[in-house]
């Protein structure tokens, strides 16, 4: 399954998400609850969506190893 255009979306996702728990550990500040409210429906989703990528993503560890590439060649 070579979906690049759902790979760049999860992966952007995912940065989003890495860079909000930085920021909440470097400085105590959730950036996504700060904009969309303290666990309100709308952060929920956004917490989720970057759960959801990151599962999405382990599937690159398949990449990384070459075992899927070499065998679509």
């Amino acid at each position: 399954m070579n979906n690049k255009g759902l790979d760049c979306i999860a992966l952007t996702i995912a940065i989003i998400g890495a860079i909000n728990w930085g920021l909440i550990g470097f400085f105590g500040f959730d950036l996504v609850a700060f904009i969309f409210g303290n666990m309100s429906w709308l952060s929920r989703i956004i917490y989720a969506l970057v759960g959801i990528s990151g599962i999405y993503l382990i599937t690159f560890y398949m990449y990384a190893g070459g075992s899927l590439r070499e065998s679509h060649e």
